[in-house]
């Protein structure tokens, strides 16, 4: 784990000579290396310095790398007009380094810190590069939502050091109670985000720039199932009698979402809503506490993180050549843009869980999950699927058809970059369930 580390610290000197493609590069050859030298075994593994990784630890790693690198890829705006390209290496640098450490940590203080840290560069980011002068009232509730909600975990993680005298996950033990229960799982669910404490979310990626919905999408929303998964070692027990509550909730959340999105008129802030809905089916299968929920999460979480990833992608391409993001105008896109229609298609059917895509598999495992846990839970997840289906449907058919927009009378072609940046979000999230035994062994 020491070497992955001084490998990132090596592209510091890159980011101050301003080698844009060549920190690129040192990116993906730095994830190919990391994913063919790590077993993908149940086990804690490349353990140094109390960092070292299980499945589900690198398997979170592995997506910051890759998205961090797509977010690079996808902000070719800010390098050709020299929009501060340095700050923005720099920045994305910086949120690889605290991501990895929260992934790699096997201590639940330096957890904490590094999931708090994480917050700073995003903020940046949003502050920075985004779009309208709001992106301050949306980056102050990212961050007073997230802060109010984890200042009570802070200090659980003090109760628990003085009740079992260690942080390491698996030797602590609690004798828990129901508001350390609670501090302990609010602040993930906030993170992630559950519904009713949610309204942070479409507000900041609605304002950010690619770069930031793309983090926030991709990785970010997955330090709150991954901090659930962690704690639930040690307060197993007590979530077994508690887990209803929350359970019925995000239930009742992916359908009220679901119902939301056929209302939204910005394509950012329905595909920033979509997460929500589907991060509510990760907070189900995690608080079922069987085999099939904890599987289904890691695989929902890291095919809606390159999935979500890739459809912010495509509005940030439409929204660079109309300079609109309004489903009102973007219209007939089909005519102007037909090569990256496919593209279109294929992301918005893997967002409702088409085969072959991640989605489809963790989807399954999911409700197999919560059908197992109570019966009744059918219901939702049957109108919830079903919305999921037609909001897609909604996003791809009202922007690809209808009629062109009159106004448009200039506009530039999609760049070979484009093509590839689309194409390094779907090639994963469509071939790696040809080798899912990595996720379903790891319990």
């Amino acid at each position: 784990m020491m070497s992955l580390f001084m490998y990132l610290l090596f592209l510091i000197p890159v980011i101050y000579m301003g080698l844009w493609w060549f920190f690129l590069m040192f990116l993906m050859l730095g994830f190919f290396f990391y994913f063919n030298v790590f077993w993908f075994l149940g086990y804690y593994s490349m353990l140094s310095y109390s960092f070292g990784g299980d499945v589900l630890s690198m398997c979170m790693l592995f997506l910051s790398i890759w998205i961090i690198f797509l977010m690079v890829l996808a902000s070719g705006l800010v390098y050709s007009l020299s929009n501060y390209y340095i700050e923005f290496m720099l920045v994305s640098f910086f949120l690889l380094l605290f991501l990895i450490f929260s992934f790699s940590t096997s201590n639940l203080f330096l957890f904490y810190l590094f999931f708090e840290s994480s917050l700073i560069p995003t903020l940046l980011l949003i502050f920075g590069w985004g779009y309208q002068p709001e992106r301050l009232g949306a980056g102050f509730y990212l961050l007073f939502y997230t802060l109010f909600a984890s200042l009570p975990l802070l200090i659980s993680i003090f109760v628990v050091h003085n009740y079992s005298f260690t942080l390491f996950y698996f030797l602590i033990f609690l004798d828990c109670n129901f508001y350390l229960f609670l501090c302990f799982v609010v602040a993930f669910l906030v993170k992630m985000p559950m519904i009713f404490v949610h309204f942070w979310l479409p507000k900041a990626h609605v304002e950010a720039p690619v770069a930031g919905s793309m983090i926030l999408a991709g990785v970010l929303l997955k330090l709150g199932g991954y901090g659930l998964m962690r704690v639930f070692i040690f307060i197993y027990f007590y979530v077994l009698n508690y887990n209803y509550i929350f359970i019925g909730m995000s239930l009742f959340g992916a359908f009220m979402v679901g119902v939301l999105c056929l209302y939204q008129v910005d394509i950012k802030s329905l595909i920033a809503y979509s997460s929500v809905a589907h991060m509510g089916l990760v907070i189900c299968g995690i608080f079922t506490m069987n085999y099939w929920g904890l599987c289904g999460s890691l695989i929902l979480m890291i095919g809606h993180g390159l999935c979500s990833s890739g459809l912010f992608c495509l509005a940030n391409m439409v929204y660079e050549k109309v300079h609109s993001r309004s489903f009102l105008i973007n219209k007939g896109l089909l005519s102007f843009m037909p090569s990256l229609s496919l593209f279109w298609f294929i992301l918005s059917s893997n967002n409702m869980a088409s085969p072959p895509s991640l989605n489809l598999m963790g989807e399954v495992m999911l409700i197999n999950s919560v059908m197992g846990w109570s019966y009744y839970g059918c219901i939702f997840l049957a109108l919830s699927s079903f919305l999921s289906c037609c909001y897609s449907i909604y996003l791809y058919s009202y922007v690809q058809h209808g009629s062109f927009f009159g106004a448009l009378v200039k506009f530039n072609y999609v760049s070979y970059r484009e093509y590839v940046l689309t194409m390094f979000h779907i090639l994963p999230l469509n071939f790696i369930i040809m080798k899912s035994d990595i996720f379903v062994l790891w319990l």
